[in-house]
């Protein structure tokens, strides 16, 4: 089955966990959210971008994330090897990373 069987008609939604290294300033990751605030007027095939920083709520959770929207599993591909995606994750994200999750899911799955 190939990447855009798994996802046929239905977008790909991809999820990214940041957990920051200690020490990390607030001017830091403000860099990395102007970042990310730019990309979706840079790259077209984003169809929905969120971040933001964990609550605090509950202990052992990633310090921030990335939710983003794609209609199909090359617009997803296109968006990772975008060069100003790579340059942001290269120049910004990863100095200040001590750990990364990601996953990307069908936007079809529903419960």
């Amino acid at each position: 089955m190939s990447i855009s069987d798994s996802v046929a008609g239905g977008g790909v939604r991809h999820i990214v966990l940041f957990t920051w290294v200690e020490g990390t300033s607030p001017q830091q990751i403000d860099a990395v959210r102007a970042g990310l605030t730019a990309l979706p007027g840079i790259i077209p095939q984003i169809v929905d971008y969120r971040f933001g920083d964990d609550l605090g709520i509950n202990q052992g959770n990633a310090d921030f994330a990335v939710v983003a929207d794609f209609a199909s599993a090359e617009d997803y591909l296109a968006y990772r090897d975008h060069p100003q995606h790579r340059q942001l994750t290269t120049e910004r994200v990863a100095p200040i990373l001590e750990r990364r999750l990601a996953i990307q899911m069908p936007l079809s799955v529903a419960y």
